[in-house]
């Protein structure tokens, strides 16, 4: 359990929970970039992003007061941010393969601008075609660097689950085509 005293943004919760709006609006501009990064990494596009990133500053106003501090506050906001993703994919449902191809096409449209840039387009890539628990999973671990614990409380799952579907991530990521048909 997380000592609220603990985290930094205590003190903003606090004010903002009881109504002070310039706190709550300290609190959106200090983790708006984290909420958008998160929102774009999970969607792969930054029309999606800012969507979502919109839907979830709407829905921290209501939401905030339910925080507990039980986890850091920056954890509690990736859970909100990936649950409107999850919230937003459904809602895209009835597009599916389309948007899942023209997602991937438009991250490798970008002017490539080097080894770096390209390497970047294919993990983008090859990560947004794996299965959204997968997907999710790696974009909190990879992308947002949080541990597995954290990773775990975000998605509902063990940290040994998450400790797996990295394992697997890795080989479904792999160059090697033997090891992606034993785990497709």
């Amino acid at each position: 359990m997380n000592d609220s005293r603990d985290d930094p943004d205590s003190d903003l919760i606090a004010a903002a929970v009881g109504g002070d709006r310039a706190a709550f609006e300290a609190l959106l501009r200090r983790h708006y970039g984290r909420i958008h990064s998160l929102a774009w990494q999970l969607t792969g596009t930054r029309t999606d992003a800012d969507d979502i990133a919109q839907d979830v500053c709407c829905t921290l106003v209501e939401k905030l007061a339910a925080f507990r501090g039980e986890a850091k506050f920056t954890t509690w906001l990736c859970g909100i941010v990936v649950n409107a993703a999850r919230d937003f994919r459904r809602r895209r449902r009835s597009f599916g393969a389309f948007v899942e191809r023209l997602t991937i096409f438009s991250g490798l449209a970008q002017k490539p601008d080097g080894r770096d840039l390209h390497d970047a387009m294919w993990v983008k890539s090859a990560v947004m075609r794996l299965k959204p628990a997968y997907r999710d999973t790696a974009i909190l671990v990879a992308g947002q660097q949080l541990t597995h614990a954290e990773t775990g409380e975000i998605l509902g799952i063990s940290e040994a689950t998450v400790s797996w579907r990295m394992h697997e991530i890795r080989k479904m990521l792999s160059l090697d085509p033997d090891a992606e048909k034993s785990t497709a």
